[in-house]
């Protein structure tokens, strides 16, 4: 599966969500409401989750292996970058 489009469909310089995502898969198959978020650790990829309960989160949408997660996340942290790379200029 080939990830063949990257969205960044929101971008916010205030709080700690950074940014909201499409990506697309093979040119079949969307995925909406991945978010960057700025954790303690830097930023990171969140998938699409609802609230279950008692403030508890459940993805609705990931990767079963650490491989696509990875690229997953390389190829929206490019995207991201290159979005602010050129709202810097």
């Amino acid at each position: 599966m080939e990830i063949t489009d990257v969205r960044i469909r929101k971008i916010s310089e205030e709080g700690k969500m950074k940014a909201v995502v499409s990506i697309t898969f093979d040119d079949e198959f969307v995925v909406h409401d991945i978010k960057i978020i700025d954790g303690q650790n830097g930023l990171f990829v969140a998938m699409p989750s609802r609230k279950m309960g008692e403030g508890d989160f459940r993805d609705i949408a990931h990767p079963l292996v650490s491989e696509m997660r990875e690229r997953i996340k390389n190829a929206i942290f490019a995207e991201y970058e290159k979005i602010l790379a050129e709202s810097a200029e």
